[in-house]
């Protein structure tokens, strides 16, 4: 699990990448905030979140499903995490803010990516 990294991953530089194309400048990991966004967009009190599916528990996605074996290890961890996230998108909206959650399996259309960025920054 050490091996496991918060930033920098495959999928949050893809959206990096893809926000940077589109003109768009922004911030990384902003600790003053909840859940320390992985771009945030001050300007316009905008940010996103890269999530990766298994981690966060993507419903519906192939690779956000529970794992078959250790329950009783894998659910509470997960669940806290799917918790956590609600809570800084919570106080995230109560401060201001709007938020973007975009799912690891979501990166891999290119096009889509663009279009669901503009709409949130636009």
């Amino acid at each position: 699990m050490r091996a496991i990294r918060s930033r920098d991953m495959k999928p949050e530089l893809h959206v990096r990448r893809a926000a940077h194309g589109l003109g768009y400048r922004f911030r990384l990991h902003r600790a003053d905030l909840p859940g320390k966004p992985d771009l945030v967009f001050a300007g316009r009190q905008k940010v996103i979140f890269v999530h990766g599916c298994f981690w966060h528990q993507h419903r519906g996605c192939q690779d956000g499903r529970m794992p078959h074996s250790s329950l009783g290890y894998w659910r509470p961890k997960l669940m806290r995490n799917v918790k956590r996230d609600a809570e800084h998108l919570a106080r995230l909206k109560i401060s201001g803010w709007k938020a973007l959650v975009i799912w690891e399996c979501e990166t891999r259309d290119e096009g889509r990516l663009n279009s669901r960025l503009r709409r949130h920054l636009g």
